[in-house]
């Protein structure tokens, strides 16, 4: 697999008419060559691959990496680089414009003048988008603890309990269950708070009546999972029921088309005509999704402003939500693959209103 994905990397790499590729983002290094620390750097050039780390990670490098040869040097892992002849005859450098710092770019043009270093941002995002079957039972087994997770706490979910303490024993009962680590913070937003997108867990205690919005996920092998639901710890407004309906069939709607090959500004709109219909489309403030992966947010934004034709394999949210602010907000989180014929649900959690 990682030999292929090193390949796949110099063919795009003599397509563009570089020498060598130079990657220092962890997520996009552990997909090219498996390694899982926290120090590191790729290079890839046209004939082979190395990869650089401490000392720290001797054995670690040796078990992991594949397709490319380990090179354990001291901190300064470019001038270990220079000095061991990786970077002669090497002339045109792609770099991860993204994710390097100004300031260590500058100390890679002071230790190799000779090379042009050429910017590029996203360099792996659609071989990255594209999940193989290793991948897909990563993230289905990562969803199928958050939703074990989400069942067991929703118990908890009483007047008295803090945003706060129900954040906590979402973490606990995640790592319990045999995740690596949360794939975020996760949200526990009630009442008034559940009308903030991104609101964090406060001391604010659960109340009769209150909208909770639940969003979490977490990492196995390497791979993220991402939900969300709305509880409502009763009774029910109308109003609330409403939204809640209104946010369902937004999501529905773009379900309805997602397919390999629609566009993201195609999936986003779809959710956000069903809005505009029921006089909430202002109230939609975040795009539609984004993709899932090695990252929890990564390529493809699912957003009216990105053109881009959505590929197979591709794994993405569709999390259309509706924020009455000082009030309450309502958002519906669903993880699916595309493929050529529509899509496959990742999600298996109801999407009926929790009445608690």
């Amino acid at each position: 697999m990682y030999h292929a994905r090193i390949a796949s990397l110099q063919a795009r790499l003599a397509f563009e008419g570089g020498d060598a590729v130079l990657l220092s983002h962890l997520p996009d290094i552990r997909w090219a060559c498996g390694f899982t620390g926290s120090n590191g750097m790729l290079l890839v050039r046209l004939q082979d691959a190395h990869f650089l780390t401490d000392g720290r990670y001797a054995t670690q490098a040796h078990a992991e990496v594949q397709g490319a040869h380990c090179h354990i040097s001291g901190p300064d892992l470019i001038g270990h680089a220079t000095a061991t002849g990786l970077f002669d005859n090497v002339h045109r450098v792609i770099f991860q414009a993204d994710h390097l710092s100004f300031a260590a770019l500058q100390s890679f043009q002071e230790k190799l003048p000779h090379v042009a270093w050429i910017p590029r941002s996203g360099w792996l995002n659609e071989l990255k988008a594209v999940k193989d079957a290793a991948a897909l039972k990563a993230i289905r087994q990562a969803q199928a603890i958050s939703e074990t997770v989400f069942e067991e706490v929703l118990a908890l979910i009483t007047p008295g309990i803090s945003e706060q303490e129900l954040a906590a024993e979402i973490v606990y009962r995640h790592l319990r269950r045999g995740a690596e680590r949360m794939a975020f913070e996760p949200i526990v937003a009630s009442g008034p708070n559940s009308a903030l997108p991104h609101a964090r867990p406060t001391k604010r205690r659960l109340r009769r009546g209150d909208v909770v919005v639940l969003d979490f996920g977490c990492y196995v092998d390497g791979y993220a999972s991402d939900m969300t639901r709305t509880v409502v710890l009763g009774p029910v407004q109308d109003e609330v029921a409403h939204v809640y309906q209104c946010v369902a069939a937004a999501q529905e709607a773009a379900l309805a088309k997602a397919r390999a090959g629609i566009s993201a500004a195609e999936l986003d709109q779809a959710a956000r005509a069903a809005l505009k219909a029921a006089g909430l489309e202002k109230y939609f403030t975040h795009s539609l999704g984004h993709g899932v992966g090695l990252e929890v947010h990564e390529w493809p934004r699912i957003a009216a402003q990105n053109e881009a034709a959505l590929p197979s394999g591709v794994v993405i949210t569709i999390e259309p939500g509706v924020y009455l602010p000082e009030r309450f907000g309502v958002r519906l989180e669903d993880l699916i693959v595309l493929t050529p014929e529509g899509y496959l649900n990742l999600t298996h959690v109801p999407k009926t209103l929790y009445v608690l």
